[in-house]
């Protein structure tokens, strides 16, 4: 179902449209959690730091097929906005035939030169041939996350959150199973959870593609003998890269940080790498999560300027920060108190250094979480109106303090140093990422689209 984001009380409009996106993420988080959660509790701790240190360079390969989804998404909402259907249909099209060849690449550069980064961010020789065997069955895999992003970007640009949730929910589950199945059954080790990933991503990816076929099949008949169809445009493509590349850029390098600061972490040993890989997990289930509810807002953002409604971006502004202050309640509550039972549910026999680092890194962010729900927000708002310089920035300085601040503190107080790294970068983050939606080029002018052309 298409749902046009540019008619009724914003605050309505984004409840029903990023409540199912947040389940959806829900899900998909729990793909990692799922491989995590299994090879803790049935293979060993040993097992568990191979699959958390192999999942920071796994971001890698993520920044590039969610940089392909919001570059789709906000090109996609646009002209669903403003009701140019051909057009639309060809920037699918496009995102398809480019993101095929890219993933190609990668997947080249995957399978060279995933020993060689592992090496690089210092795996401890316990855990690294697990690391890349994790690693290798993931890359194979590339082709379902790239297509499987794109296609839920595809769904978002036209108001449709309802059905990705659908097929997300069903695959997660079902992982969870063969996880279990593979690991137990077969005692496949880490390979098992790599490859139930792979196998019901695969399944959710194809059940996603055909869907979309179908719904821009629906589309075309509706908007029959207006114009041939075209199935690559250079100037659509171009649309896209200029939303696409900056995204790239900024999750490549987020997790290129991430990969120092594992590297930073590895040094204290498998006990504090097992720990920190029960505990980032749940950390990046929220801000996976409210990144997510950002691309709604996103989606929201663009279809209302392809529409010219910009007064509604400021009211989408405050619908959201209720949206993820309401669910920031519960969550940072729970980890506060039950940080130690969340943590415990990664591994069958933790030790107590694994236990207290997961407990302590929790404790340390998770209160923050009402800072950094306010800048993915504002990065919603500026992706969706096109503004990548200004996102580029604040995130970038997140990012640089973030590591720098990790890397320096690491020799002063040791791994609770890395921790509490993260809030002063988001706080800064916040700050400019509020500043430059609060001073974007609609300020003082309703007529945005006149500015941009």
């Amino acid at each position: 179902m298409n749902n046009d984001l540019t008619v009724g009380k914003p605050e309505k409009v984004l409840w029903k449209f990023c409540i199912p996106l947040f389940g959806s993420i829900v899900f998909q988080q729990l793909y990692n959690i799922a491989d995590s959660l299994v090879v803790g509790k049935f293979v060993g701790e040993n097992a568990l730091a191979a699959v958390g240190n192999s999942y920071e360079i796994t971001l890698i390969f993520i920044a590039f097929a969610f940089g392909c989804n919001i570059g789709c998404s906000v090109i996609v909402a646009q002209l669903f906005g403003a009701g140019k259907y051909r057009e639309m249909r060809t920037a699918v099209y496009t995102t398809w035939i480019s993101c095929a060849l890219l993933c190609m690449v990668l997947m080249v550069f995957g399978i060279l030169l995933c020993e060689n980064m592992l090496l690089l961010i210092n795996t401890p020789a316990e855990i690294l041939t697990d690391s890349k065997l994790y690693l290798d069955i993931y890359i194979w895999g590339l082709p379902f996350l790239f297509f499987y992003n794109i296609a839920t970007g595809i769904f978002s640009a036209l108001g449709d959150s309802r059905t990705p949730f659908l097929f997300l929910a069903a695959s997660s589950l079902s992982n969870i199973l063969v996880d279990i199945w593979f690991v137990q059954g077969f005692h496949m080790g880490v390979g098992g959870v790599a490859w139930a990933t792979f196998l019901c991503q695969g399944i959710s990816c194809i059940l996603a593609i055909y869907t979309v076929y179908k719904r821009l099949a629906a589309i075309q008949k509706e908007d029959k003998g207006r114009g041939k169809e075209i199935y690559f445009s250079f100037e659509i493509l171009k649309k896209i890269v200029t939303i696409a590349v900056p995204s790239i850029l900024q999750q490549s390098f987020v997790s290129v940080g991430n990969i120092i600061l594992q590297s930073v972490i590895n040094g204290f040993g498998p006990g504090v790498i097992a720990g920190y890989a029960a505990s980032v997990k749940l950390n990046n289930l929220v801000i996976t999560s409210f990144t997510t509810l950002g691309n709604g807002v996103s989606s929201y953002t663009a279809q209302n300027i392809g529409a010219n409604k910009i007064p509604r971006i400021k009211e989408g502004f405050g619908a959201g920060l209720k949206i993820v202050w309401i669910l920031c309640v519960p969550i940072v509550a729970l980890y506060l108190t039950c940080g130690g039972v969340l943590v415990n549910c990664f591994m069958s026999e933790p030790s107590e250094l694994a236990l207290h680092t997961g407990v302590q890194f929790l404790r340390i962010l998770s209160p923050f979480y009402f800072v950094v729900s306010v800048k993915l927000v504002a990065d919603g708002i500026l992706r969706g109106a096109g503004l990548m310089r200004q996102f580029m920035i604040s995130t970038f300085a997140d990012l640089i303090l973030r590591v720098t601040l990790a890397v320096i503190l690491a020799q002063v107080l040791g791994v609770t140093g890395i921790w509490c790294a993260w809030p002063v970068g988001w706080l800064i983050g916040m700050a400019l990422s509020v500043w430059f939606y609060k001073n974007g080029p609609w300020k003082g002018n309703e007529n945005f689209l006149a500015i941009k052309n």
